[in-house]
């Protein structure tokens, strides 16, 4: 039965390949950090990791998780309502509305299961969401899976937000989604207006803070934060997959009666194993270091303003950015995949991204910066890019 579907499969994967958008995964044989070993032996700088504040093989993580293991074991074996839920979840989800100055908060297996579970248990067919076109595919998978009205306006374009809410006003209820970094141009969603917007015409506020929780804002706390908006966007979905620790597990946090809610009716949360507890407990000690200090932050915030800046002297056509991604644009899809792969040479572990994870000729190499890269870090790799830039004719 297998073998014209199969034959079907290796057609497409063949088109694919030959069309320079296969995607091939390097493998690395040591901890995440900002120095990683790949399994060619090579020794690399890590330009490609949401590692943002460099915690991702953090001593007091490890440790953290190590005693969780001895106290708490090792998996759940089980969702929360059912026997799942230990004190660690709860607590967890205490610091993390501690953190975001909400009322509560939900824990996920990862933040794509938050925004996949997040808007059928809340909206039905009489309300409508009215979304960014550049959001995160887990959030439009999500809008997908609910039978509400569905808009969409161009990224960050508050006019065209206004006239898709104008339209929407005919329905019961309106919530706005947005992210609050766009992964792929590190852009920071215009979080006032979108605010304003919503207080104007009647709408719910949610948004996606993975790529911009302990990121932006001047302590890290995101674009509520940046924004001076505590309290005002009514729900916030993130991960502790990125800065907050690079492991698994999403949360959805905000209006209390939301969350409730969640609690009884939202699929990826009622069905899906707890996250276990040494990832529970490294999450707890994540946001204990953030109320110590903030000097993660400002590192990340200083170490990204000097990179940036170096690659512009250098010639480089960087995206306007507010965050911690920086996309350098090549534009053509096998120039991305042929200078990251000269940057591997060169000891820079970079990705190219090109279509259809970017719109057509809008390939790039996007450079993530962390908290964890030394100044000698970040001038290797605007020496190696300068390099190959030149070499493969980006640069004059």
């Amino acid at each position: 039965m297998y073998g014209k579907i199969k034959d079907h499969l290796k057609a497409e994967l063949e088109a694919i390949e030959n069309a320079g958008l296969y995607k091939k995964e390097r493998i690395i044989v040591s901890p995440q950090k900002a120095d990683i070993k790949v399994n060619t032996g090579q020794d690399v700088l890590n330009f490609c990791a949401n590692n943002y504040l460099g915690l991702s093989n953090h001593p007091r993580l490890i440790e953290a998780a190590k005693n969780a293991l001895d106290t708490h074991g090792y998996g759940m074996s089980s969702v929360r309502f059912i026997c799942g839920t230990q004190d660690l979840h709860k607590e967890l989800e205490r610091r993390i509305a501690d953190y975001f100055g909400t009322e509560d908060t939900i824990l996920y297996a990862a933040c794509f299961d938050a925004n996949g579970g997040v808007f059928e248990p809340l909206l039905t067919s009489e309300d409508a969401i009215i979304s960014d076109t550049l959001n995160h595919a887990s959030i439009i998978d999500g809008v997908r899976l609910c039978k509400a009205h569905r808009f969409r306006y161009e990224s960050a374009d508050m006019e065209d937000l206004e006239d898709q809410l104008k339209v929407a006003q005919t329905h019961r209820y309106r919530i706005i989604v947005t992210d609050g970094v766009f992964s792929m141009d590190g852009h920071v969603a215009p979080m006032d207006k979108i605010c304003e917007l919503a207080e104007q015409y009647d709408a719910l506020v949610m948004v996606d803070e993975c790529h911009s929780a302990g990121v932006v804002g001047e302590t890290g706390k995101g674009v509520s934060e940046l924004y001076n908006l505590k309290g005002k966007i009514d729900i916030i979905t993130g991960t502790l997959g990125k800065a907050f620790g690079g492991a698994i597990g999403g949360f959805t946090t905000g209006r209390k009666e939301i969350i409730d809610m969640l609690r009884q009716r939202s699929r990826p949360y009622l069905f899906s194993n707890s996250i276990p507890p040494s990832v529970a407990a490294a999450g707890i000690e994540v946001f204990k270091m953030l109320e110590e200090s903030n000097d993660l932050h400002d590192k990340l915030v200083n170490n990204t303003k000097y990179f940036k800046e170096k690659m512009i002297a250098a010639g480089f056509d960087i995206k306007p950015s507010e965050s911690a991604i920086l996309a350098v644009m090549l534009y053509d899809a096998k120039l991305s995949q042929d200078f990251a792969a000269k940057l591997l040479e060169e000891g820079i572990y970079v990705i190219g991204f090109y279509y259809p994870v970017v719109p057509k000729e809008q390939a790039r190499i996007r450079v993530q910066i962390s908290a964890g890269h030394e100044k000698e870090h970040l001038d290797k790799a605007v020496t190696a890019f300068t390099k190959v830039g030149k070499e493969l004719g980006v640069l004059k």
